[in-house]
Order: structure tokens, then C-alpha cells, then sequence
């Protein structure tokens, strides 16, 4: 679990310039 939430916290900061939709398309992708 700690390494889910690392990663997301970490996509999280390197996609800013995204909307919460198209971070979430990303990340499921």
C-alpha cells in the first residue's frame, strides 16, 4: 500500500498541468 501511494503521489506531482481526469485516464492506463 505505501508504494501505491508513493507512486501516486509522485505521478501526481509530475502531471500538475493536468485536470484530475486526465491524471486518472493516465494513471489507469
Amino acid at each position: 500500500e505505501y508504494l501505491v501511494y508513493y507512486n501516486q503521489k509522485r505521478i501526481k506531482l509530475g502531471l500538475r498541468g493536468l485536470s484530475p481526469v486526465q491524471y486518472r485516464a493516465q494513471y489507469l492506463s
